[in-house]
This record gives C-alpha cells, sequence and structure tokens, in this order.
C-alpha cells in the first residue's frame, strides 16, 4: 500500500496556507477522497497527527510521514499516529521529536496539546466556527460553559471581553488544562471559574451563580453511564431553561451524525423557546463530500420572546 494522488493532492493544498494556526489538511472521513475514508490528518503547527479509523500497515504510515516531511520542510518537528481503531492504544511519536511545549494556535490564542496519552490532544478543531462565534457574541457577558474540557469556549469568550465564565466538568484533570489555557493567553483567573461536577448535580448551584446571558452546550455523544445524547441532551435542555437570562443566547454543539441539527433545534424550541438564529458552517478543512448533516452540529439560538428581534448574525 502507498501514499496515493489524492493524499498527495490534498495535503499540498492545505500546507501551501500561510500562518501558523491548527487546521485539519485531510478529512477522509468527509468521503471526499475515495479510498481515504479511514484516514485524517491534523496540523498542529509544529506537529501533525494521523488518525486512522481503520487497518494501516507500519510501511503506508512512513511513507505518509515521509511525505509530510517533505512537504512541510523545516515547519515539522513531529509526527503523532493515533489508530482509533484500536481505544486502547496510547498515541505514538512515528518521526521527528515532540516540542517540549506542544501548542495549537486559533485566532491568535494558544490551547495546550498533549499527544501523549487520552483519545484527543485537547482542542477540537471542527468546534472552531462556535468558538469564534463566542468570541465575539461575549463582551459584557457572564457565560457558563457547560462540559467545557480544556475550556477553549472560556479562553474565546474571556478574550472577547465576557465579563465572567463558568467552566463545568466532571474532570478535574481537564478542567486543570482548562486553567492553564487561560494562563497561556494571559487572562484574568479571577472572572474564570471552574466545577468539577457532574452537571445533573448542581442544577442549584449554577441557578444561584446565574443567570446567565451565554451559555454554551458542548457534551460528547457519549460519556460513559452519564450522558448519552439522544436520551438526555433533551433531559439537559430542560434543566437548562431556567438559567438563561432575558435576551440570552445559546450555543448548542453535537457531534453525533445520526442526530444533527435538526434534533437540536427542535429540542431547543421545545426545553428552552426562542428561535433559531443561525446554523454555523463547518470549520475549515472538515468537508463532506456525500451527507450535509455529518459532523459535528453547531447553532446559535436566541432564548425566550427577546430573540425574536435579534436576527441572524
Amino acid at each position: 500500500c502507498c501514499v496515493t494522488f489524492s493524499d498527495l493532492s490534498a495535503i499540498r493544498r492545505h500546507l501551501a496556507v500561510p500562518g501558523n494556526e491548527a487546521v485539519r489538511l485531510l478529512h477522509g472521513r468527509g468521503r471526499c477522497y475515495p479510498g481515504l475514508e479511514d484516514v485524517c490528518i491534523d496540523w498542529y503547527p509544529p506537529v501533525a497527527e494521523i488518525l486512522l479509523y481503520g487497518a494501516r500497515p507500519r510501511q503506508w504510515v512512513d511513507e505518509l510521514c515521509a511525505l509530510l516531511a517533505a512537504k512541510a520542510g523545516r515547519r515539522l518537528a513531529a509526527v503523532v499516529l493515533r489508530r482509533r481503531d484500536e481505544r486502547t492504544r496510547k498515541p505514538e511519536v512515528v518521526w521527528g521529536e515532540l516540542p517540549a511545549r506542544c501548542e495549537a494556535v486559533e485566532q491568535e490564542l494558544r490551547y495546550g496539546l498533549d499527544f501523549t496519552k487520552g483519545q484527543h490532544p485537547g482542542l477540537f478543531l471542527d468546534a472552531a466556527p462556535a468558538r469564534a462565534l463566542v468570541r465575539r457574541r461575549a463582551n459584557g457577558r457572564r457565560v457558563l460553559n457547560l462540559f467545557a474540557y480544556t475550556c477553549g469556549f472560556s479562553v474565546a469568550a474571556l478574550a472577547g471581553g465576557a465579563v465572567s465564565v463558568v467552566n463545568v466538568d466532571m474532570s478535574r484533570r481537564v478542567l486543570a488544562r482548562g486553567r492553564d489555557n487561560h494562563e497561556r493567553n494571559g487572562l484574568d483567573l479571577r472572572r474564570a471559574s471552574f466545577l468539577a461536577h457532574n452537571i445533573f448535580k448542581s442544577w442549584g448551584k449554577l441557578q444561584r451563580l446565574g443567570p446567565f446571558d451565554l451559555i454554551i452546550v458542548d457534551p460528547p455523544s457519549r460519556q460513559g453511564r452519564s450522558f448519552t445524547a439522544g436520551r438526555d441532551y433533551p433531559r439537559l435542555l430542560g434543566r437548562l431553561a431556567a438559567l438563561p437570562a432575558p435576551g440570552a443566547e445559546i450555543v448548542s454543539c453535537l457531534n453525533a451524525p445520526s442526530l444533527g441539527v435538526d434534533f437540536l433545534t427542535r429540542h431547543l424550541a421545545r426545553h428552552v423557546g426562542g428561535r433559531l438564529l443561525a446554523v454555523l458552517p463547518r470549520a475549515a478543512g472538515f468537508d463532506e463530500c456525500e451527507h450535509a448533516d455529518r459532523g459535528v452540529s453547531m447553532v446559535h439560538w436566541a432564548v425566550g420572546p427577546e430573540g425574536a428581534a435579534l436576527g441572524a448574525l
């Protein structure tokens, strides 16, 4: 097996783009490159990460590394391989050497990355349009960031002028990484709080901390036994209805292609009320060629009757 012309053309096209921002180079799962449906490549200068969702021999991986090295030149320090078909296998550095400090840069904001363990280095590139929206809409607002993970939305909100952000996630470990992301960007930690709570057991505390002017809801499609999107997202939105301030907005995200935008808008209308402002576009590099509703769904929603006057943004 060898690197195909489709690999070569896609990588050459994206690596020719100037700048140092994180981006997806090849989105095989979007089915735009026949024969590469199991391959994705992300670029976090100076590190490239190959994501394999199927079995590929090491020779194929080595050839792809050589191609990346030839096209990126001195901009490439290391290539990491993450075999997503084998969830228990740790990421592997298959070319070069990882820098001591790994970061993703997005709109001049910096997010720490960890390529040595876990299922993801720390910043979901497909959610970039939602982070950009939050940054634009956060000025002067009190923000609630549910399922905060490493707090990328909080960093964007504070950079956009948010008065305060409450980050909620079950994992203290990822929230510690989120705190580090704030420090990397010189943000005032007095405006951010980090709560390691099960969201469904913390509504009383969240109500005391609210109301909120901007709420981000970005859960995983499945989180062990505690959260399954099809079952629990509607229940989550039902609880959420007590938290928004008048004129509040919600940025709702979900990476569950079997559910999609219609699922989000239907349950937002039913459980929260208000109106759809916009369905956000896909992030750069995440093209989908067969099904428009595959990949992450992201909607911008106005809460209650006040939202009717906001219009699309």
